[in-house]
């Protein structure tokens, strides 16, 4: 996504926070070279966004993609943490996850008429029912069409940005002590309708991260920031002030 997909929820944050957005590389306004993409990169840029700006420590909010980049943060840089939010995020080997990647690949390094089919695959699995119930067909043909339009000229940087999981999942053995020397108080909100990654998977989260509480959104399928923001943000907020992970 970009970072404009979140402007119009920064009301609801920034009447007690300062808010940091950044484009990860090939999204929104950020470089789209054909490169190979890191995830640890990604981390790494979030660093420097914050030395120049004289920024010591953050609440990071992670949600699906985010959620790789929150999670090696919190690996390298857990001296920058205050708190971690992940969502819609798993850090273990899932076939059925495996194969939803290389589905995605197909799409994107396929034609274009390949690659508006996978809008209407993409959107099927990651909402929840309650979500698209509530949505006229043309909003989300309307979603659909600002995600196409976006990156059918720049599907190498969505193959990139795809791609770039794979070393993550590949060092997940041999830094698995570093996820969980993580002291951070860390909040896990899964959607209860998420297929994308589903419940079981984002629950082997709470045996890695060892200050870690689970909380469940209810009515919601994998954004769940996007579709239940009046449950999402109210909690976010709480475990932000709260002293450890009761809150």
């Amino acid at each position: 996504m970009h970072t404009r997909a979140w402007y119009g929820f920064l009301p609801l944050l920034l009447d007690e926070y300062d808010v940091i957005l950044y484009d990860f590389p090939g999204q929104g306004e950020s470089s789209k070279e054909d490169i190979p993409y890191y995830i640890p990169d990604m981390a790494r840029l979030l660093v420097e966004i914050m030395d120049l700006n004289s920024v010591t420590r953050v609440h990071l909010v992670g949600i699906s993609y985010g959620g790789f980049v929150a999670m090696d943060f919190a690996r390298l840089f857990q001296d920058r943490l205050s708190r971690l939010t992940l969502s819609g995020i798993l850090l273990s080997h899932e076939r059925l996850f495996e194969m939803y990647q290389e589905i995605s690949l197909r799409f994107y390094r396929g034609t274009k008429e390949e690659f508006e089919l996978d809008t209407f695959y993409m959107y099927e699995k990651i909402f929840g029912e309650s979500f698209v119930t509530k949505l006229a067909p043309e909003q989300l043909g309307e979603m659909r069409g600002r995600f196409y339009d976006r990156y059918v000229d720049d599907r190498h940087c969505l193959i990139r940005l795809t791609e770039a999981r794979n070393p993550f999942f590949e060092g997940i053995e041999q830094y698995l002590p570093d996820y969980r020397a993580v002291q951070t108080p860390t909040l896990l909100l899964a959607g209860e309708q998420d297929r994308a990654i589903p419940l079981w998977q984002q629950k082997k989260l709470l045996d890695i991260f060892p200050r870690s509480r689970w909380e469940t959104i209810p009515e919601s399928g994998h954004v769940v920031y996007l579709e239940r923001p009046d449950l999402f943000f109210p909690m976010v907020k709480r475990f932000m002030k709260a002293c450890d992970v009761q809150f």
